[in-house]
């Protein structure tokens, strides 16, 4: 169930029979001359509805835009600061608890969100410390979709080195599958791109001009995205019930 488009009696009864909930979470962002600005968004978006279908669960609205200061030299970037999205986190996360969530997950697209969101955790779990409360703590929980077990051997066994680490053709493939009308048929050299560190915006425009990191998303494809999407599900799946067992 999706929670844009549930009335707020269908949410009361949900929360009868199971108080967890999944937030997709990403970012808008340049993802190389072929790939989607909205590709951290539009990943963790299409694993959580297709889970959805699966099994019986809330599917949060996505926070489509995260930290991403770095790509900020390429036009059409929106970034939060860190410590914007680390309201931004808590309120979420506080407003779903308020209603009786008790476990909150957030399907994340994107590796600048990862130390935000973790500490944004923190200070809802220090809030409930500080307060001296006897209550069991919130269950609170940050996956990257791209990192599961069968996600990263199908990516190996796809693209090999050329999968990088910014612009894959992993991340690209399942985007485009997701919004086939999108995909772009662009030219891209070096193929792959080079590789290194991240630091500020005009240090990452000058490093990369073209906006890749160590990837050539030239490999992508609307097939090899379908592929991925089950193998992401699966890890989901996986996890999501781990994280929702009785004992955790």
């Amino acid at each position: 169930m999706l929670l844009q488009l549930a009335a707020w009696p269908e949410v009361e009864a949900y929360l009868r029979s199971s108080t967890a909930v999944i937030v997709p979470i990403g970012s808008t962002e340049q993802h190389g001359p072929n790939g989607l600005i909205g590709t951290d968004a539009i990943c963790p978006t299409a694993v959580a509805t297709e889970l959805a279908k699966r099994i019986t669960v809330l599917i949060g609205p996505t926070l489509a835009v995260g930290m991403a200061q770095h790509h900020l030299a390429f036009p059409g970037t929106i970034a939060l600061r860190p410590s914007t999205l680390l309201a931004l986190v808590r309120d979420v996360t506080e407003s779903l608890l308020c209603h009786g969530f008790t476990h909150v997950y957030f399907l994340n697209g994107h590796g600048g969100n990862i130390a935000t969101v973790n500490a944004a955790f923190s200070e809802i779990w220090s809030s409930t410390s500080f307060a001296g409360t006897n209550a069991p703590a919130p269950r609170l929980k940050l996956r990257n979709w791209y990192a599961g077990q069968r996600v990263e051997a199908l990516s190996r066994e796809l693209f090999g080195d050329a999968e990088g680490s910014h612009a894959t053709p992993s991340e690209v493939s399942l985007s485009w599958f997701a919004h086939p009308e999108a995909v772009k048929d662009v030219t891209l050299s070096p193929t792959p791109a080079a590789d290194g560190p991240i630091r500020d915006a005009a240090d990452f425009r000058r490093c990369y001009p073209d906006g890749r990191i160590g990837s050539n998303p030239g490999l992508a494809s609307v097939a090899h995205g379908e592929r991925i999407l089950e193998a992401a599900v699966a890890d989901t799946l996986e996890d999501f019930e781990i994280f929702t067992a009785p004992d955790n």
